[in-house]
C-alpha cells in the first residue's frame, strides 16, 4: 500500500498529540452527559448502551468501533430486508431515510451526532484520529475497488472532508473523491483544525440523520 503523499513525521506527531489531548479532555468533561445519555438509551428501549462493531483502520487493520446504540437491539440482522431501499449510490454503504430500526432516542442522538461521542475512546486508543476518512466495516471494505482501498493509507477519522461538506447527500464515488483529495492534497494541521471547527458547526446545526 502506498504511503500518503502529504503529512510527514512532524505532522503525524503533532496530530497524534492533539488527538490524545483533545479526546482525553473531551471524555473527561463529557463523562456526566454521556452517563445521562446512557440512562436515556436504557429507558427508551431494550438492549446495550453501546453499539460495538468491527471496523477497518489504517493498513487494513481491524479495530473495535464504538457508538451509542441508536437502533433496536438486533437491527443488523434486519438490514438484508432493507437493501433495496438503500439511498447511497454504489451499494457499498447502506443508508436510508427514516430507517425503521432507529429508536426514538436514536433519532435525536443521530441528528446531533451525539451517538458518535464514544468514538473519542477509539481516538484516544490510537485506532482512529479526529480527522480522516470514515472507517468501513469488513463487509464494506471487501467491496472497495483499487481506488477506494487508498482510503486505508491513513488513519480513519471521527470526522472529515465529506462529513462536513457532503454529509448524507453524496454518492460513494463522490465520498471517495473527497477522501482522496484530502489525502493527496489537503492534509495539514491548519486544514485539520478547519475541519474540526466545521464539524462542530455541523453538530449544532443538527444535520445528522
Amino acid at each position: 500500500m502506498k504511503n500518503a503523499k502529504r503529512g510527514g513525521i512532524v505532522y503525524s506527531f503533532i496530530k497524534r498529540a492533539f488527538d490524545i489531548v483533545f479526546s482525553a479532555t473531551a471524555l473527561f468533561f463529557l463523562s456526566l452527559p454521556m452517563a445521562l445519555v446512557a440512562l436515556v438509551i436504557v429507558c427508551d428501549s431494550k438492549g446495550p448502551v453501546f453499539y460495538r462493531s468491527v471496523r477497518i483502520g489504517k493498513g487494513g487493520k481491524e479495530f473495535a468501533f464504538l457508538k451509542f446504540r441508536t437502533m433496536f437491539d438486533g437491527a443488523d440482522a434486519q438490514q438484508e430486508k432493507l437493501l433495496e431501499k438503500n439511498e447511497i449510490e454504489g451499494g457499498v454503504i447502506f443508508k436510508i431515510t427514516d430507517d425503521p430500526r432507529i429508536t426514538r432516542v436514536g433519532k435525536v442522538l443521530r441528528k446531533y451526532s451525539i451517538d458518535e461521542i464514544p468514538q473519542l475512546i477509539c481516538v484516544l486508543r490510537g485506532d482512529m484520529t479526529l480527522i480522516g476518512p470514515r472507517p468501513g466495516t469488513p463487509k464494506e471494505v471487501a467491496l472497495y475497488d483499487e481506488r477506494a482501498v487508498r482510503r486505508l493509507e491513513v488513519k480513519q477519522g471521527l470526522s472529515g472532508e465529506w462529513q462536513v461538506k457532503g454529509r448524507n447527500n453524496v454518492s460513494f464515488t463522490e465520498m471517495i473523491d473527497m477522501d482522496l483529495d484530502y489525502i493527496d492534497n489537503k492534509r495539514s494541521l491548519l486544514y485539520d483544525f478547519k475541519l474540526i471547527f466545521m464539524s462542530v458547526a455541523e453538530i449544532f446545526r443538527g444535520t445528522g440523520k
